[in-house]
């Protein structure tokens, strides 16, 4: 009966052995789509498309990042152990900004590279203008473009507008033009110009945190500068 008892005490000892082997030492593998898309675990690059993960007892978590070209950055994803699916997938989005917008690496559809997203250009005024004129056409291309301005301030030769935002699938981009009198040309009047352009890839994320600055600016909004520059110099 005592050997009995020894017996049965190493087969529970066993089988909790192997049931704990089970747990801390289980491997998962990582499906991405699209196939090209580099995998990331805890900051390293590990494998494009698939990689599969080991587990051991003193990892409770890995951290995944994706990358694609042309695709939404999937970031700081937690994959735990005690997830019960051995296989996991993950479908990266496609970046529709990226497709309606050009930026120094130019567009989508092959047009030239522009690079004028969230920097500020001088537009000089034509001295035939008059003070009324150059205010009327300022604020002509700042309301055909944009559907509120939130600032007009005439004496401060101050006009901003208020964001306007672009919804995608999973998107948003936000824009926003300001033009201020410059003041460091003493020579002749011209004013400062800014294409603000941001972008948030969490479209369930709502505060100004989740907006970023894009070198990119929708086409929509390209040639706006171009127009101030043109109308205000009557060339």
């Amino acid at each position: 009966m005592k050997q009995l008892k020894v017996m049965l005490s190493l087969l529970i000892l066993s089988a909790a052995s192997v049931c704990c082997m089970q747990v801390f030492a289980q491997t998962k593998t990582i499906h991405v789509t699209p196939d090209n898309a580099k995998i990331y675990v805890d900051g390293n690059e590990v494998g494009t498309g698939t990689y599969t993960v080991k587990f051991n007892r003193k990892t409770d978590f890995y951290v995944l990042k994706f990358e694609a070209p042309g695709y939404i950055k999937k970031t700081n994803i937690k994959l735990f152990r005690t997830n019960p699916n051995k296989t996991v997938s993950y479908t990266m989005y496609v970046d529709q900004f990226l497709l309606n917008s050009i930026g120094p690496g130019g567009g989508s559809a092959g047009e030239d590279a522009i690079d004028i997203a969230n920097k500020w250009f001088e537009v000089t005024v034509s001295e035939k203008m008059t003070e009324d004129q150059v205010w009327k056409r300022l604020m002509s291309i700042a309301n055909k473009n944009f559907e509120n301005v939130e600032v007009r301030d005439r004496a401060a030769g101050w006009i901003r507008t208020a964001w306007a935002q672009t919804y995608f699938e999973n998107q948003v981009a936000r824009t926003r033009l300001e033009i201020k009198i410059n003041t460091d040309n003493d020579e002749e009047i011209s004013y400062k110009v800014k294409i603000y352009s941001e972008i948030n890839d969490d479209i369930d994320c709502a505060s100004d945190d989740c907006f970023a600055k894009s070198d990119r600016v929708l086409k929509k909004y390209v040639d706006v500068i171009n127009e101030l520059q043109n109308k205000l110099s009557l060339k």
